[in-house]
Formats: C-alpha cells, sequence, structure tokens
C-alpha cells in the first residue's frame, strides 16, 4: 500500500497487486466530491439537500440487506410506505445492527432539522440557537472520523462562492452531510442481502436453502 492524495484529502490508495478498496477508502474517495458539491447550497436549500442526500444513502444501506425486490421499482421506499421516511428508514437500521447509537443520534437530529427548516421561513438558519444547539450535540463524534480535518482543509482553500464566505455553522454541517453520505455508501457496498437460516412455507418451516 502507498500514501498518496487526493486534493487535500489525505488517503491511502491500493497498488496493482492489492486492487480492492477498503470501505474507509471508498468513502474518502467519494468524501471531497460529496463536500464540494455541497458548497453550491445556502440556507433552506443547503439543509433540505443535505438530509435528501442522507436520505437516499440510507435507503442504499437498508437496500443492500434486502432480498430484491421482484417488482420493477421497489415500492417498499415511496412516500406514505412503510419506509418512506427518514424517521422509519433511521429506526430500521439502528434495529438490523447497521448503524451505530451515536450515527442513529445523528441522523435523528438532522431528522428534526429537515422538518424544522420545511416548515419555516426563508430567515431560518443553522446559527440560530435551537438548531446550532442540536447539531453541538452530534458534531464531537463526527469530528473523531479521520476525514474531518482533511475535508475542513478542503473546504477552507476554496475560493469564495457568489453566496460569500463560508459560515463555521455551514462548514460543520457540511461535513456532517458529508461523512454520514460518504460512509452510509461505503457501507453499503460492503453488504449482502440477509440470509435467513429458514424460511416458512405453506409446507412448513424448512431451511432457507431448500428448493
Amino acid at each position: 500500500m502507498r500514501k498518496t492524495r487526493m486534493g487535500d484529502v489525505s488517503m491511502t490508495m491500493m497498488t496493482a497487486a492489492d486492487p480492492s478498496p477498503s470501505p474507509d477508502i471508498a468513502a474518502a474517495s467519494a468524501a471531497r466530491t460529496i463536500a464540494l458539491q455541497m458548497l453550491e447550497e445556502r440556507g433552506r436549500g443547503a439543509v433540505l439537500v443535505g438530509v435528501a442526500r442522507v436520505d437516499a444513502a440510507l435507503e442504499h444501506l437498508l437496500q443492500a440487506v434486502m432480498t430484491p425486490s421482484s417488482a420493477k421499482s421497489d415500492g417498499l421506499f415511496l412516500p406514505e410506505r412503510p419506509l418512506g421516511s427518514i424517521g422509519a428508514k433511521v429506526a430500521l437500521a439502528s434495529r438490523l445492527g447497521l448503524i451505530d447509537g451515536p450515527v442513529e443520534r445523528a441522523l435523528n437530529v438532522l431528522r428534526k432539522l429537515r422538518n424544522a427548516f420545511a416548515h419555516s421561513a426563508d430567515s431560518a438558519s443553522l446559527g440560530d440557537p435551537a438548531h446550532s444547539s442540536r447539531l453541538g450535540e452530534v458534531y464531537p463524534d463526527a469530528r473523531a472520523n479521520p476525514l474531518w480535518t482533511p475535508l475542513e482543509t478542503v473546504l477552507a482553500a476554496q475560493p469564495p462562492s457568489a453566496h460569500g464566505p463560508l459560515e463555521p455553522d455551514l462548514r460543520d454541517y457540511i461535513l456532517l452531510i458529508t461523512i454520514l453520505v460518504a460512509f452510509l455508501e461505503a457501507t453499503a457496498q460492503q453488504l449482502t442481502p440477509i440470509q435467513p437460516a429458514v424460511v416458512m412455507r405453506f409446507s412448513g418451516v424448512s431451511r432457507a436453502t431448500s428448493s
């Protein structure tokens, strides 16, 4: 293995003799792109787009452990269906052991934040005490991720956009979204559908491998 850099994000790349990237490397590869894309959003848009990306990543995580749907489209995740809400996805991912306690807490904070912004005036801000207090409870866990600091450096190196300089509250929010999306997707790529030991049939209970 050798050390290299992608932009300003330090990461380990695999040599030709070891071509399969680890989940952490896969996450690092995606993280910089996600962070820079999130820079295009401000205010309510940043919150709604960010949580929508997390919601999609959670759906991919759950689909990774499910038997593929026999239908062309998986209606299970459509709005008003059992897993149509981000809250239901978070709860199921937790009960299946796919995410740990701190990640579940962060996802639920984002769910509440999204709901608050979706029903608030255009002037709503991540710097509002109610929002910054909730986010402040989960940032310490997110900062323990090895990509937080290098991604923070990437964002700091970007020239000011038409929206003006990047405010600390938005920067930290972008980093949280980036890490969650990148690692949820990287985890999903490592999973396979759950294979139960037995299956209920009309003929009775039988081993799942039975024809």
